[in-house]
């Protein structure tokens, strides 16, 4: 059986989704440049969640690839990259921006992939007991020589997508990262494309 649903998440929102085991979603960067924050949570229990620190322990990489699965906090493998035509580019080590970090350059109000978590999870009457770190599909943000983290914009092009398949039954949210304040990111009036946190 094949259901196909098409769902759009606007600039600076967030949307969920219920994947049954065997599902999958495909994440289309439909504009080039966006950065989207993506949790996933097993469907009958939001205390377990997609784990950034425990995927990198499982794959021995930074940053996943084609298909590599990804963990949760209890080491179970809830989503597995199945497709990725970008140039496979992502981010597994920056917290999703927030209230407070916006707050901190003086902007009250702006939208943040941490509200946009709560919101998405909200349609389905759900609340996750907090914000784990997000896989921040499609941001480039290598580690230099030095340690540091460099941000740099985001290589992927318009049409590019992630193919995600979940493993088990589960939840997964996607947040179009509002982020337009840092360089070199430039808020648009159709998207907001957001190499930084």
């Amino acid at each position: 059986m094949t259901i196909a649903q098409t769902i759009v998440v606007p600039a600076c929102s967030g949307k969920a989704v219920k994947l049954q085991a065997g599902w999958s979603v495909k994440l289309i960067n439909t504009l080039g440049s966006q950065v989207v924050d993506a949790w996933a949570f097993l469907a009958d229990d939001l205390t377990e969640h997609m784990s950034m620190e425990h995927t990198r322990a499982m794959i021995g990489r930074v940053s996943p690839k084609k298909g590599d699965l990804l963990y949760s906090n209890r080491r179970t493998p809830l989503l597995k990259m199945t497709e990725d035509t970008s140039p496979g580019v992502h981010d597994t080590l920056r917290c999703a921006c927030d209230p407070l970090r916006y707050k901190m350059f003086g902007y009250e109000n702006h939208a943040s992939c941490a509200e946009n978590l709560k919101t998405a999870l909200l349609e389905f009457g759900l609340r996750a007991p907090h914000s784990p770190c997000p896989f921040n599909i499609f941001e480039n943000c290598p580690v230099s020589p030095d340690g540091t983290l460099e941000v740099i914009p985001p290589p992927v092009q318009a049409g590019q997508y992630v193919l995600l398949t979940a493993q088990v039954n589960t939840i997964v949210v996607f947040s179009a990262c509002p982020m337009d304040i840092l360089p070199p990111t430039a808020p648009t009036a159709s998207r907001s494309p957001s190499p930084t946190k």
